[in-house]
């Protein structure tokens, strides 16, 4: 009774702490991701910094100089982008509804008469379901920015919260990670396997997808820039975003560019387009990929494509880490009970005596019977 009592306890004050967090979850989630991948850099510099205080500021500024505050003036950029092109689409001087239209003009007869065969004859309300989409589209994603604009006080909170917290990280990890695992109430080898796979998997997916992602998203926006096309910053970011999931990728945003550029006339830019995006864009995921992530690593892209998905639908832009890190998870906790269960089923073998089958030898001082003095008898009183 006693013993289940203190286990209740200890559920009741996990669970009440993880409540008290859950305001700040982004926070405490993104310090724990950035100090595993800047560990090796913590490392390094403790190895040449004795002082474990001096190691970790060093550690967290070169990690707010390389992720932390790019990202924070690509998001000002992209807010200004986003704002403009709602401006753009409401005053109407951007009308998708009008590419489309121009996209079926330029279409030859034959095109047109199967259009019209399968029933796509009212072009009128698809143009106008067009530009109600993208008016409000650009209107969410607007409202999102004013948002975040609005929670000013509450993002600069929940930033130095992450800054705080990261720094005790690098200081203190592998403490706090020792702890972790000692008071994880598993076998050692299994505890060994699922720590080694959450971290791996953390790293792959923000040290691998991430990097591809925005390689793929700058060199789209790159393309789309020089083809003097409005909103690139945009492009860029939408490309490097739908580049986080597995057979979907950038080719949704360059490749209705390219069809547009050849319907209308355009066909050099069109074809360029098309090309640059195959054998550039296209291929960055299959060069980059397998170097960052590793094939061993690597899970199958249906697997990541679901769990992206859901991750994102469910937690936002943290679900595109935690979706793969739960299913990487769920596939490793699986596979150790299918292992534990072969292990139990397998017959286990005959032990066998350390002894068994070998000379043992005298290795003591050797005495020789036959040459030795007799021990005189003492007889007793």
């Amino acid at each position: 009774m006693e013993h289940k009592a203190f286990i209740l306890l200890l559920a009741i004050v996990t669970v009440a702490f993880g409540w008290v967090l859950l305001p700040f979850y982004g926070a405490v989630f993104w310090a724990v991701i950035l100090a595993i991948i800047f560990n090796p850099l913590q490392r390094a510099l403790q190895r040449r910094i004795r002082n474990r205080n001096l190691a970790s500021l060093g550690s967290l500024l070169v990690c707010v100089l390389i992720a932390v505050l790019p990202v924070i003036l690509i998001a000002m950029s992209l807010v200004q982008e986003v704002t403009g092109l709602y401006q753009r689409i409401n005053t109407g001087q951007q009308d998708f509804g009008a590419y489309a239209e121009q996209i079926r003009q330029a279409l030859p007869s034959f095109a047109q008469d199967w259009l019209n065969r399968i029933g796509m004859t009212d072009f009128d309300s698809i143009r106008n379901r067009l530009s109600e989409g993208a008016l409000a589209g650009s209107q969410f994603i607007a409202n999102r920015a004013l948002n975040i604009g609005q929670n000013t006080f509450q993002f600069v909170v929940n930033f130095f919260v992450m800054l705080y917290l990261l720094f005790f990280f690098f200081r203190d990890g592998a403490q706090l990670a020792r702890r972790i695992r000692d008071a994880v109430p598993l076998e050692e080898s299994r505890k060994r396997q699922l720590f080694a796979k959450f971290t791996t998997v953390v790293r792959a997916t923000v040290k691998g997808n991430v990097i591809v992602a925005i390689t793929q998203g700058a060199l789209g926006g790159l393309a789309f820039w020089f083809f003097d096309i409005q909103g690139a910053l945009l492009w860029a970011v939408l490309m490097a975003v739908l580049s986080l999931l597995p057979a979907v990728g950038a080719g949704l945003v360059w490749g209705p560019v390219a069809i547009y550029f050849i319907v209308t006339g355009a066909v050099v830019q069109g074809i360029a387009l098309t090309v640059y995006g195959i054998l550039v864009i296209g291929l960055v995921d299959n060069i980059l990929r397998p170097i960052l992530v590793g094939k061993d690593t690597k899970m199958p892209d249906y697997v990541i494509l679901i769990s992206t998905l859901g991750g994102m639908a469910l937690l936002g832009l943290n679900g595109f880490v935690i979706g793969p890190l739960i299913a990487a998870l769920f596939m490793a906790a699986w596979a150790l009970f299918a292992n534990s269960d072969d292990d139990q089923s397998r017959p286990a073998p005959i032990a066998e005596s350390p002894l068994a089958g070998r000379r043992v030898e005298n290795t003591g001082p050797k005495i020789n019977t036959t040459t030795a003095p007799a021990v005189p008898r003492i007889d007793r009183p």
